[in-house]
């Protein structure tokens, strides 16, 4: 007996739930930890019992158990000690698999949990997706010669002589997300390590009161498609204090309901809305924040928070190309530091891009509006890019206290002097060889810059660098308290550059450039 109950306390210690809750061991139901017995239909049942006796917590000890796709349930909470991992099994047969019209067969992850409420993963261990199995790490995933025509460097785009440069590397077939929570309700995870996936790492889709705190999650930075936590079209979410770096987009926030292949999608039309990223450390091969995409959706309300992003292909990027809106999004006390990477990501190294332009046919685009940047800092290998269009112009953009620092970068001769829009109709945008300002605005309405500073790396000489501020087909126009110059390449140019606009006031201490504006005012 007090061998059970100092168990019983270590396990409570552990996942910090209260005397009351029922335990249930996956050892008690037949799982083994020996890293070779594939354990699945032992901790299902340990779940389904656990679940019948109206709720508690799943207790996986210390020792590896290999599993293929369980269904967490409601009022079930998934407990991990310090030393269990749930390794995914190298099997893709040992996964639920399921069908798709226009894609074929599919399979789940390791834990696919749809219509609970008050579930919850905690403890120190780690679910692991095992990806060294579902990858060539000896190959690199090249960009097609058609989608490099229109680059600076044609053939020569993001060429890596030796070796696989930074990835990605190329996939065999393997299961999707590796954590899936769709149309739940009251979902917490703390703690955990999520490590290794396949694909997307963990993914919430249609979910309400969703908490991540002090969570590991490295899913692998040359794995394609492994991003680190995809929030969905839910609402009331909140991911806090976690160290997250995935090969794709960290953390993306979206309006999906529907995607592709991917399951977990109910085709749900609603709004997603309240979230809240603060207190992470973010890295990744593409975007360390990224909001919008394809997204039927509105995704509105969404405010990021104290958080570094480093070593990533952008920092934060906003994107629409469907009908979803993307509306009243806020950053604030934020690092970036953004380079240049070989291979098939998405981004050019740009720590701020946001761009709307068509993705999809037969739909009225959406529109970005009302975004702020506030006490930010920069440093990136490419410059900022707000980039709208004539059927959808970017709206209310501000920056406050905002400073960037564009460096060289050694991949400057086969990457340099281009701009990224891939997700994009015209196959004209996807990839397109550019001058490179600091900061680009087009086709925008309502832009302010109030305290940006601008500096460039003395030892740029690229001739495709040119103002510090150009901005293009635009309307109403702040910029006060600039500091900054035109490229080292080009001292004779302007600070600022505008084309096409009506309506700008700059401070009266920065010499302006102008072509085809009207309304300009010096402000002191």
């Amino acid at each position: 007996m007090g061998f059970y109950l100092r168990n019983l306390l270590f396990i409570l210690c552990l996942c910090g739930t209260s005397a009351q809750a029922q335990t249930f061991n996956i050892r008690e139901y037949g799982a083994i930890n020996d890293g070779k017995t594939v354990c699945t239909a032992a901790i299902q049942k340990a779940i389904d019992a656990c679940y019948q006796n109206g709720g508690g917590r799943v207790y996986v000890p210390a020792g590896q158990f290999i599993t293929g796709t369980v269904h967490l349930k409601s009022n079930v909470n998934l407990c991990l000690e310090s030393g269990a991992v749930l390794l995914g099994s190298p099997n893709l047969q040992d996964y639920e698999s399921y069908t798709k019209a226009g894609y074929g067969l599919n399979y789940y992850g390791i834990l696919y949990t749809a219509d609970a409420e008050n579930v919850s993963i905690s403890g120190s261990g780690a679910i692991d997706g095992n990806n060294k199995v579902f990858f060539d790490f000896d190959h690199a995933k090249k960009i097609d010669a058609n989608s490099t025509r229109f680059t600076r460097q044609k053939d020569n785009y993001r060429h890596v002589d030796t070796g696989i440069g930074d990835g990605p590397v190329v996939p065999k077939d393997r299961p999707r997300q590796m954590v899936i929570f769709s149309n739940c309700k009251h979902v917490q995870l703390r703690d955990i390590s999520l490590l290794n996936s396949p694909f997307w790492t963990l993914h919430f889709a249609d979910c309400d009161d969703v908490s991540v705190n002090t969570i590991r999650l490295w899913s692998g930075i040359l794995v394609p498609n492994a991003d680190g936590i995809d929030v969905t079209s839910c609402s009331n979410v909140v991911i806090a204090n976690s160290d997250i770096r995935s090969g794709d987009d960290a953390i993306a926030i979206v309006g999906y309901d529907h995607h592709f292949e991917i399951p977990g999608f109910e085709g749900i039309k609603h709004v997603s809305q309240n979230i809240i990223v603060t207190g992470c450390n973010l890295q990744s091969y593409s975007s360390g924040i990224r909001i919008g995409f394809l997204d039927q959706n509105t995704v509105r309300n969404v405010h990021v928070s104290h958080c570094n992003i480093t070593n990533s292909s952008r920092g934060i990027g906003i994107f629409l190309r469907d009908e979803g809106s993307l509306e009243n999004l806020t950053f604030s006390d934020i690092t970036i530091e953004t380079r240049m990477h070989t291979g098939d990501w998405w981004g050019n190294g740009e720590p701020i891009h946001i761009s709307a332009v068509r993705g999809k046919e037969s739909v009225k685009l959406g529109t970005i509006k009302n975004v702020e940047f506030n006490n930010i800092t920069c440093k990136g290998e490419n410059g900022i890019l707000l980039y709208g269009s004539e059927e959808s112009q970017l709206q209310d953009i501000r920056f406050n206290h905002v400073s960037m620092e564009l460096v060289n970068s050694k991949l400057n001769d086969v990457m340099g002097g281009n701009i990224d829009l891939r997700g994009c109709m015209d196959e004209h945008q996807q990839l397109f060889s550019s001058n490179i300002p600091g900061l680009l605005a087009h086709h925008i309405t309502g832009l302010t810059l109030n305290d940006f500073k601008f500096t460039w790396d003395p030892s740029i000489n690229q001739p495709y660098f040119t103002n510090a501020i150009t901005v293009d087909n635009f309307k109403d126009l702040k910029i006060v308290d600039f500091a900054g110059t035109a490229s080292p390449a080009d001292q004779n140019a302007a600070p600022i550059l505008l084309e096409n606009g009506d309506g700008a006031r700059v401070s009266r201490t920065v010499k302006v450039d102008k072509v085809g504006v009207t309304g300009f005012e010096v402000v002191k």
